[in-house]
């Protein structure tokens, strides 16, 4: 127990001793009604649970679940594409990417990448991180050698001397998989309405999911398709910003988490929860819908139980591959143990609001495989049929300087 703790049990030390004296004086000299004794008894065995809940919990930090309530902070952060000369002559231009992220009470983060953004042209790994504040209604961001100033809808870079080097455009991208319609073989486990394909389902006054439930069935080897919203949360730090869960099989989580902007670590989106972080970090803004196409195949065993081959797992996110048929030797974190049996999946609550929508999953079986377009796509290649595909990367010009790719998936 760390210091901080003990002395906020100070206050039980000297008050479980004052109602200890109250008591036995009481009943000694002033003949207490058993009514009082009884309070002042009640009173003496909760203090270790109050003050010790007290000084451990803390309560989570606001989300925010749609932009009108957000704030200008939010209306700051997001994604920006363009330019930068980088060494001071027009010939130096190149594509330059910007993912600011909002930490509250004034403060961001942001990342800057070269020749694009994380799946739509950053193909180097290298990924520049600025701090920086509120001021008035822009953020500037700074690192030793540049100064980022960011009003919302347009992002300057100045040079160390003052110097204009670069200006970037705020986008906003959408999956190529957004609004999918599921095929003839799917089995549609949510649309909107209430649905017994789902463990008691919180569907929301608008026809969306609240996380914490699961399928009624139990599913094998499957493609599943989904799309959900992370909330806003920008106190909210590390597994407190955002957490959900795609508990496949009730075994195997892909983590869901507001990762904008982030490194894309082991428990982060995207990533095989603690086992393996995702190729890319395709985590989109919170408060934008985003997807997951994740194709399963689960590990098989013997007659006598013995495992003969691990789970495979292929996820794209927002139409890019994260994980490209990663093996998995066994469950994450708190998933239920591996078997030969199928179990359902689960949508987690981790008490973070995240909704969903538009979720359904093809059976993967010997004539799924055969016929269906959505399965017997190469893996390595896009998530929808390749006749239906627009490629993640186009951006069209919507107006006051957002853009959007268009998404084709009929």
């Amino acid at each position: 127990m760390n210091v901080s703790i003990l002395q906020n049990l100070r206050p039980f030390h000297l008050a479980r001793r004052a109602c200890h004296a109250s008591l036995s004086t009481g009943l000694r000299v002033h003949g207490l009604s058993i009514f009082s004794v009884l309070t002042i008894a009640l009173c003496w065995l909760s203090l270790p649970h109050t003050v010790l809940a007290q000084s451990v919990r803390k309560s989570s930090p606001t989300a925010y679940l749609n932009r009108e309530d957000a704030g200008l902070e939010y209306r700051l952060q997001g994604e920006y594409r363009g330019w930068q000369r980088s060494l001071g002559t027009d010939r130096s231009s190149r594509s330059v990417g910007l993912q600011v992220i909002d930490l509250g009470k004034g403060q961001f983060a942001a990342s800057k990448y070269y020749d694009g953004l994380p799946g739509a042209g950053w193909r180097d790994h290298q990924r520049f991180e600025y701090r920086g504040d509120l001021s008035g209604d822009i953020v500037r961001l700074a690192t030793a050698d540049y100064t980022i100033e960011v009003d919302g809808q347009t992002a300057v870079i100045f040079s160390r001397d003052g110097m204009r080097c670069g200006e970037l455009k705020k986008v906003e991208r959408v999956s190529p998989t957004m609004g999918a319609v599921p095929p003839p073989e799917a089995i549609v486990l949510f649309s909107g309405k209430p649905t017994d394909q789902l463990v008691k389902p919180k569907i929301t006054a608008d026809g969306l999911l609240r996380e914490g439930t699961q399928t009624t069935q139990a599913f094998g080897d499957m493609r599943l398709h989904l799309e959900f919203m992370l909330p806003f949360k920008p106190l909210g730090r590390g597994q407190d910003r955002g957490n959900s869960g795609i508990y496949v099989q009730g075994r195997y989580e892909v983590q869901v988490l507001d990762s904008f902007g982030l490194a894309g670590i082991e428990n982060e989106c995207g990533s095989i929860y603690r086992i393996k972080r995702p190729e890319v970090n395709m985590c989109l803004p919170p408060l934008t819908w985003q997807t997951y196409d994740i194709d399963f195949t689960m590990p098989k065993f013997a007659d006598d139980g013995k495992k003969i081959s691990n789970m495979e797992i292929t996820i794209w996110q927002n139409g890019v591959v994260v994980q490209d048929r990663a093996v998995i030797s066994s469950k994450t974190g708190a998933g239920l143990a591996e078997g030969p049996n199928p179990l359902p999946t689960k949508l987690q609550d981790h008490g973070n609001p995240v909704l969903y929508r538009n979720i359904w999953l093809i059976p993967k079986t010997a004539e799924t495989t055969a016929s269906s377009n959505w399965v017997k796509l190469p893996l390595s290649g896009p998530p929808t049929p390749l006749n239906q595909y627009s490629p993640p990367g186009l951006f069209t010009r919507e107006s006051e300087g957002i853009y959007s790719i268009t998404a084709r998936c009929r």
